[in-house]
């Protein structure tokens, strides 16, 4: 890979490829920044317009704006605490809260900057690894997937700002939602009621709008919405001010998120979203304030927008060695690969390694962008706080509901969002946590496939899931989380 950058470099720099990456930049900030607009969505926008590009091209479109829309859900989720994806629901609290300190330059400053780093980080593994590092996905069977997800959906008990106990519950909530649709085995409907809307499932982006959405709107119209400060970030560059000395104090915290977010993307089927998750789970697990995490923590934002990006760049490895997707944006790259004539595989590394290196050498330029691009961003943005909430409400609600419907072209989106919508108000009412019921809804039918899938394998046998040496780590590691609240309840009631 590093022996064909020069030709790579001729392929990457030049007027043609630096008007499509800047006008995909833009386009996937605008998408990423309007609540249920996802990025998934936005690629899938651009895949007839490949159409008419060669091949290095039509790959760093897609790239570019995958990246940026990654980074720019995080603006909404900032302002009016709508997560534009699944990973920046992981740590939306902690962006809300620090708006509503009036430090949304700082929060999304961290953001910007974390996302660049880590980002990069992954970039540098791609490019450098990315055969090698594909290797160790194949190792993964369902047994270590299971125990993966099973490792992600523990996380719950580490997210919740409340009691275990209201965690916990928070958590059932949500696999009962995922639980919704066809069986993964026999294909037989459940908990449908005769809906063939609910065959599917719960459609995930509108239950994640209504769940952070609607219990924001309801308050706004109640009255019972807390008082944001009318400020915007002012000099785009005062952002950055404090991040440089934050990030070098918080500089493990910043490797541990590249590393973590940059091997979960490497895994198939794991992606950005369980990245961010994981890493912001293990940030709070080893953090000596982890009282703060929900409530506006810088430190938690570093790991986990650091993964967001890095973990972005991963999945591309098993993409092109293997043409396996690593998460639904590579699904659909590899699919403007094979239209290409550039079929995912260890050959094309040898029969095509100038133009792969171009692809990859565009990672690394779309996510030093993202601090530019992303700056430009967050000032137009932040303009939002200057509205009066309950003027901006209504078209909040708009957004959300075209977002809704814009998934499946259906009503039954709009649905799903206003019904989840007011649960998670009853639920916060009541101060239940909603992170853990997105994170249920997010990795419940992940961990249940693999889980019977398993189970298939061994003939109903429990051995063959820790005979693995990967399956037998990711077990213990499982089993130490789980034991934790265990061992600490047991200590205080000895204490007593």
């Amino acid at each position: 890979m590093i022996a064909n950058l020069d030709a790579a470099m001729a392929l990457v720099f030049t007027w043609n490829m630096a008007a499509i990456i800047l006008a995909c930049s833009t386009f996937g900030l605008f998408v990423g920044a309007i609540p249920g607009l996802s990025a998934t969505m936005a690629t899938a926008m651009l895949v007839p317009i490949t159409f008419f590009m060669d091949p290095v091209p039509a790959v760093a479109a897609i790239v570019t704006t995958a990246a940026m829309a990654i980074f720019a859900s995080d603006i909404p989720a900032a302002l009016l605490r709508i997560p534009g994806t699944a990973a920046s629901a992981a740590y939306i609290d902690d962006l809300n809260s620090l708006t509503h300190q009036g430090k949304v330059g700082r929060a999304l400053g961290i953001s910007v900057t974390s996302s660049a780093i880590g980002g990069i980080f992954g970039s540098v593994v791609l490019l450098m690894a990315a055969p090698k590092l594909a290797l160790v996905s194949l190792n993964f069977t369902s047994f270590e997937y299971f125990w993966l997800a099973l490792l992600g959906l523990s996380a719950a008990v580490m997210l919740g700002s409340g009691s275990l106990l209201r965690s916990l519950l928070s958590l059932l909530i949500g696999l009962m939602i995922a639980m919704v649709g066809m069986d993964t085995t026999s294909g037989f409907p459940r908990y449908t009621f005769g809906m063939t809307s609910l065959l599917d499932g719960v459609a995930f982006v509108p239950a994640l709008i209504g769940m952070f959405a609607i219990p924001e709107l309801i308050r706004s119209f109640t009255g019972k919405a807390l008082h944001v400060p009318v400020q915007s970030v002012g000099n785009p560059l005062r952002i950055f001010e404090g991040v440089g000395a934050l990030l070098w104090r918080r500089k493990l915290n910043l490797a541990r998120g590249s590393i973590i977010g940059t091997v979960i993307g490497i895994l198939p089927g794991a992606g950005s979203d369980i990245g961010a998750w994981i890493s912001y789970a293990v940030s709070k697990r080893f953090s000596k304030q982890p009282e703060q995490y929900g409530k506006g923590t810088q430190e938690g934002l570093v790991d986990a927008c650091a993964a967001n990006n890095a973990a972005l760049s991963g999945a591309y490895v098993p993409a092109m060695v293997f043409g396996i997707p690593g998460d639904s944006i590579t699904a659909i790259v590899i699919g403007v690969l094979y239209m290409k004539g550039l079929n995912p595989g260890p050959m094309v590394f040898l029969t095509s390694a100038d133009k792969i290196s171009a692809i990859f050498l565009v990672f690394l330029i779309a996510n030093l962008l993202i601090i530019p691009l992303g700056l430009l961003a967050i000032t137009l943005a932040s303009q939002v706080l200057r509205v009066p909430k309950r003027i901006l409400a209504p078209l909040i609600l708009g957004f959300c509901i075209v977002g809704s419907y814009s998934i499946n072209a259906s009503a039954s989106g709009i649905v799903v969002m206003l019904v989840l919508g007011l649960v998670a108000y009853v639920m916060e009412e009541n101060d239940f946590p909603v992170a853990p019921t997105i994170l249920g809804i997010v990795m419940g039918l992940l961990v249940e496939r693999n889980f019977v899938t398993s189970l298939i394998k061994s003939d109903g046998g429990v051995l063959p899931f820790i005979e693995r040496p990967i399956a037998a780590g990711l077990a213990l590691m499982v089993l130490v989380i789980w034991s934790v609240p265990v061992l600490i309840w047991l200590r205080g009631r000895s204490r007593k």
